[in-house]
């Protein structure tokens, strides 16, 4: 093995090991159900926010951002900012009633405000979509980390976070994982600046421009395409290849490559001279000029929508999520439910500055990832390329821990969260029916994570995002400031906004990206998704008002009266 895998390795078994080692805190303690779901309500503020900060920082977060900005550019910075100004909605809305209600899980609150168990298992259903979405990114993120860096196969990485997540869940349960992600928030972010500010300086000491035309090879450079691929050449190129491109079979032949697509066969390697234009993934963009430090860019398929869609998507889809929402109910009271999502937007910010930074750089010195389409490997690929030796090495090493950490942390709270509902709604309730809840929370996405393929993981987390802005979002802000919500009424909007985010979600894996509108709409639904959904709900309740819940009052005034009023 080499330095950088030797190090990678270490670091990431020294992580998963200390994991489990603070885990083991909590689960002495963890001994009913009230314990696994959310920690016996028992959570101060600032060790919430730092473990919903880390459950929040994925896989998208760590690895996602910086490789769309890579192929994207300035469009995408949209994202980390809605995902969090999302915190600043949910703190004025959603926070502090939902945890007055006293439900543990959104399907609990579903039946509780609404009165109905149809409810509740139509938005159960929603709840664990939305988790398989999100941790298909967690198992991708892990099996590039270790294939990068190691050359582990990818099902390797998967292994490893599974391992460590039912060591964590099963045993512990949320009063486990809230101890460790509230560590490995400061050490994500460790991980992420330290490095990052290592990179600057050596971008400087190298005298580097800032990038603002398409990217070139800044050397001779070999290129070993791990799967047959297409790859979009904006101009004619030189190049020697060994393997199969467009169908024929080449033995260190000098090819010229014509402006347009071309078909390259797995385990090609194409060497491209010194200065070349850098060809791209046929599924990415090939930004000319400056147009990709501008945001909106017109050369691809209807960027300002699909830019206000995605957008929307992760603004509102933050206040639906399963896992974070969840935490919420471990905080003391509802006070304190609101001091935790203030600080949250806060921690984030302190993150979110440096994925962008990542992908400037990788535009300079890894302009290959946009060729193989590998773009999430922006981050572990940068630090060995500008400091060779044992200083990159031990960069690596820093970024694949913090990599992990990101991976471990979302997937523990996705998978509380799914098992705390599957447990409550399908089972019997109790510590037993939670563990059967997170190992079938965890089968599910293993079972279709082979069709992830080479997405973008910031992409596959929109996904999820998409469903939750579409279903679960306007159940709850209807749900807890609105009087006239029906069983009918939230029951037609889950199962129409719901249903056609998973619908669209599902032909987007499997389908693949297509230009036009339709696939505009495809790949990004929220935009129409979300405010139909919110119609829907209201014009169904009104249209069948008597159905209106007769404790519907009681239930608005538990949730946003004081709480020594409402229990006085």
């Amino acid at each position: 093995m080499t330095g950088v895998a030797v190090a990678a390795a270490l670091s990431v078994l020294a992580l998963a090991a200390a994991t489990v080692g603070l885990g083991s805190f909590g689960r002495r303690a963890a001994v009913t159900a009230t314990d696994l779901m959310v920690a016996s309500r028992g959570v101060t503020s600032l060790w919430n926010a730092s473990a919903i900060s880390s459950e929040y920082i994925s896989a998208a977060a760590f690895l996602g951002t910086a490789g769309l900005v890579l192929a994207y550019g300035t469009d995408t910075l949209w994202l980390p900012v809605a995902a969090t100004g999302g915190f600043v909605l949910l703190v004025a809305f959603v926070t502090a009633p939902l945890r007055r209600s006293g439900a543990y899980t959104i399907s609990d609150f579903a039946e509780w405000r609404l009165g109905s168990v149809t409810v509740r298992r139509i938005s159960s259903g929603c709840v664990c979509f939305i988790g398989w979405f999100y941790l298909l990114p967690q198992f991708q993120g892990a099996g590039v980390t270790l294939r990068v860096l190691t050359g582990a196969p990818v099902w390797a990485g998967w292994a490893l976070v599974v391992a460590v997540v039912l060591t964590l869940t099963l045993s512990g349960g949320m009063r486990s994982i809230t101890d460790v992600q509230a560590v490995q928030f400061w050490v994500k972010l460790v991980a992420i600046a330290v490095p990052a500010a290592a990179l600057l300086v050596l971008w400087r000491l190298d005298g580097a421009d800032t990038p603002s035309g398409p990217p070139v090879f800044g050397g001779a450079t070999t290129i070993r395409v791990q799967t047959e691929s297409a790859v979009r050449v904006t101009a004619p190129t030189a190049v020697t290849v060994r393997g199969t491109l467009d169908g024929e079979r080449h033995d260190g032949e000098r090819v010229v490559l014509s402006a347009r697509d071309h078909r390259v066969g797995a385990g090609a390697e194409l060497v491209f001279p010194r200065g070349a234009a850098v060809p791209h993934a046929a599924r990415l963009p090939a930004h000319s000029g400056g147009a990709w430090a501008m945001p909106s860019e017109r050369g691809r398929d209807h960027a300002l929508y699909t830019t206000y869609s995605a957008l929307l998507a992760v603004l509102l889809g933050t206040m639906g999520l399963p896992h974070i929402l969840m935490r919420f109910y471990t905080n003391t009271c509802g006070r304190a439910a609101r001091r935790t999502a203030a600080m949250v937007p806060g921690l984030l910010s302190l993150f979110y500055v440096f994925p962008a930074l990542y992908g400037t750089l990788g535009r300079l010195y890894t302009p290959e990832l946009l060729m193989t389409g590998d773009t999430d490997a922006t981050i572990l690929t940068l630090p060995r390329r500008l400091a060779p030796g044992l200083p990159g090495s031990l960069l690596v090493g820093l970024v694949a821990a913090g990599a992990f950490a990101a991976f471990i942390s979302t997937t523990c709270g996705v998978v509380v969260a799914l098992a705390g509902t599957v447990s409550q709604c399908v089972l019997r309730g109790g510590t037993g029916s939670f563990r059967v809840g997170a190992v079938f929370a965890l089968a599910v996405p293993l079972c279709v994570a082979w069709t992830a393929g080479t997405q973008n993981a910031a992409g596959l987390v929109t996904l999820a995002l998409t469903v939750s802005a579409c279903s679960l979002c306007p159940l709850l802000l209807l749900g807890l400031w609105w009087r006239g919500l029906t069983p009918l009424g939230a029951g037609a909007g889950l199962v129409f906004g719901g249903g056609l985010a998973v619908a669209t979600g599902g032909a987007g894996l499997f389908l693949g990206p297509r230009p036009g509108w339709t696939a505009a709409l495809l790949a990004q639904p929220a935009l129409v998704l979300a405010p139909a959904t919110l119609a829907v709900m209201v014009g169904v309740s009104l249209a069948f008002p008597r159905s209106v819940p007769a404790r519907a009052d009681r239930a608005l005034a538990r949730m946003h009266l004081p709480e020594e009023a409402v229990l006085h």
